[in-house]
C-alpha cells in the first residue's frame, strides 16, 4: 500500500465522497501537468525575452491583478453556491452575472486606464499594460466554468485549461522562433483568455444544456451583489497583498528589477497548487471528523499542518542549496540576482503551505471575515516594508517584506483574535520540525493505518 493511498485512509474518506474526490484529481491533473510544462517552455519565455522586457510583461499582468477584482466581482463562491442550493435558477443566475462580469470588466478597464496616469510609465509600457487589460473582457465567459462546478463537472473546466494552455505554449514557441517583440507576449494574455472563453461555450454547447436566460432582473442582480461585494473588497486586497511588491518595484527601481524578482517568484510560486490540492481532498474528511469528535477533528487539522509544513521544507531546503546551480542553468547568467532573491523568497512557501491548511479550518468554523482583516493587515505591512527595504536593498528588500507578511498573516496574527489563539499553538507545534516529524511517523504507523 502506497504512502499517499495510507495517508488518505488515514483521513476515512467515505465512499460518497469518491465523485467529490475524483472531481479534485481532475484539477490536481491539470496543476500538474502545467507546471511541468512551465518548467521546460516557461522558463525559456524567460530567457529570450531577458530581465527588462519580462520585467515590463510581469509589471503588467501584476497590475492588471490587482484591478481585477473590480471584473470578477467577488461573485465565483457566491454564484457556485446559488447554483448548487436552487437548481430551477441556475440559468437564470447564469446571465445574470455573465452581464454583471461584463460590467465589471468594462469598469476595471477604465480604472486601469485612469490609474495608468499616476504612475511614472513611459508610453510602451502603458500600451503593453492596455493590452493585458483586455483579457478581463473575455474573463467574463468563466461564468461558465462556475455552472461547470455547481454541477461537479470540473472535469470539462481542467480539460478547458488544458486546452489554452496547450495552445497558448506552442504560440510561445513559435513567437520565440521566430523572434516575435514583446508584445506579442502580451497580445497572448488576451489570446489565452479568448481560446478559455470559446472552449467553454463549445463544451456547454455540446452539453446541449438550456442557453442562459440574458434578460437581467435589476433586483436579482443587486441580490447577488450584495453578497459578493464584501469577497470583491477581500479579492482587492489579496491581489494587492499578492502583487503590489512587483509594482512598487518597477515605480521604486527599474522594469529589468521586476523581471529578475518576477523571474524567482515564479520558481517559488510553481509549487504553490501541492497545499491547495492536498486540503481541498481532505476538507470533506476533517468536516466529517468534527461530527465525529473534537479530539478527532483537531487530530486531523494537526495531522495537516504536520504535512504542510515538511511539504513546504521539502521543497525550500533543496531549492536553497541548489539555487546556485539551477539560475544560471534555467534561466542564463542575466539573472544571476535572482539567486539570492529565490533563496529568501522560497521560505514564503513555509507560511504558504501552513497558511492554507489554516485556510481550511477558517471555512469550517465559518470564521471567512477574520480572513479580510489577517489579509488587510499583510497588506499594509507589505506595502509599509517595500516602502523601506526596497530603497536600501533593492529587490532583496521585497523579498525580505513577502516573506515578514506572510509569516504574520499566516501565523502571528492568529493570536489577535480570540477564536483563533489555540490553533496558532497548533501551527506552533507544526513549527517545531522535529515533533511534527515525530507526529507524521506515528500518524503513518498507528493501527487506524493497517491495511
Amino acid at each position: 500500500m502506497t504512502l499517499s493511498k495510507k495517508i488518505f485512509e488515514k483521513f476515512q474518506l467515505s465512499s460518497g465522497l469518491k465523485k467529490y474526490f475524483a472531481n479534485t484529481s481532475w484539477l490536481l491533473f491539470e496543476k500538474i501537468f502545467r507546471m511541468f510544462v512551465q518548467l521546460f517552455i516557461g522558463i525559456y519565455v524567460v530567457r529570450y525575452l531577458g530581465p527588462k522586457q519580462f520585467g515590463i510583461l510581469t509589471y503588467a499582468y501584476s497590475f492588471v491583478s490587482i484591478f481585477s477584482a473590480f471584473a470578477t466581482l467577488g461573485l465565483e463562491n457566491i454564484v457556485i453556491r446559488n447554483m448548487v442550493k436552487d437548481k430551477e435558477i441556475v440559468y437564470k443566475i447564469l446571465g445574470i452575472s455573465f452581464y454583471l462580469r461584463l460590467s465589471g470588466a468594462i469598469f476595471s478597464f477604465a480604472v486601469i486606464y485612469i490609474a495608468l496616469m499616476f504612475t511614472n510609465n513611459d508610453s510602451y509600457t502603458t500600451i503593453i499594460v492596455m493590452i493585458v487589460a483586455c483579457w478581463l473582457i473575455f474573463d467574463s465567459f468563466s461564468v461558465i466554468d462556475y455552472y461547470f462546478r455547481s454541477q461537479v463537472q470540473a472535469k470539462l473546466s481542467s480539460v478547458a485549461q488544458i486546452v489554452m494552455f496547450m495552445t497558448s505554449t506552442a504560440i510561445k514557441v513559435i513567437f520565440i522562433l521566430i523572434e516575435a517583440p514583446l508584445i506579442y507576449f502580451a497580445w497572448l494574455y488576451v489570446f489565452e483568455s479568448f481560446i478559455l472563453a470559446m472552449t467553454l461555450i463549445i463544451f456547454y454547447l455540446k452539453l446541449r444544456l438550456p442557453l442562459p436566460r440574458f434578460s437581467i432582473n435589476i433586483r436579482d442582480a443587486i441580490d447577488l451583489l450584495k453578497d459578493s461585494w464584501p469577497l470583491m473588497f477581500t479579492n482587492i486586497i489579496v491581489m494587492i497583498y499578492m502583487r503590489i511588491d512587483q509594482v512598487m518595484i518597477k515605480e521604486m527601481l527599474d522594469a529589468e528589477s521586476v523581471g529578475i524578482y518576477g523571474a524567482s517568484v515564479k520558481l517559488s510560486e510553481v509549487w504553490y497548487f501541492i497545499p491547495m490540492a492536498l486540503h481541498n481532498s481532505l476538507l470533506p474528511a476533517v468536516i466529517n471528523a468534527k461530527q465525529i469528535s473534537e479530539d478527532l477533528y483537531y487530530k486531523r487539522i494537526q495531522a495537516l499542518f504536520d504535512l504542510s509544513v515538511w511539504a513546504a521544507l521539502i521543497i525550500a531546503i533543496p531549492t536553497i542549496i541548489f539555487a546556485d546551480l539551477l539560475i544560471p542553468i534555467l534561466l542564463g547568467d542575466a539573472f544571476l540576482q535572482a539567486v539570492s532573491v529565490l533563496k529568501i523568497q522560497i521560505w514564503t512557501s513555509l507560511f504558504v503551505f501552513l497558511g492554507v491548511s489554516i485556510g481550511q479550518w477558517f471555512v469550517v468554523e465559518n470564521l471567512q471575515k477574520i480572513y479580510f482583516y489577517r489579509v488587510l493587515s499583510g497588506a499594509i505591512i507589505n506595502v509599509l516594508l517595500n516602502l523601506c527595504l526596497i530603497p536600501v536593498i533593492g529587490i532583496k528588500g521585497a523579498a525580505i517584506s513577502t516573506v515578514i507578511s506572510q509569516f504574520f498573516v499566516c501565523y502571528v496574527s492568529l493570536l489577535f483574535f480570540k477564536n483563533t489563539r489555540h490553533v496558532f499553538w497548533f501551527a506552533t507545534k507544526s513549527l517545531n520540525v522535529c515533533s511534527s516529524f515525530k507526529r507524521i511517523v506515528v500518524f503513518i504507523k498507528s493501527k487506524e493505518f493497517s491495511e
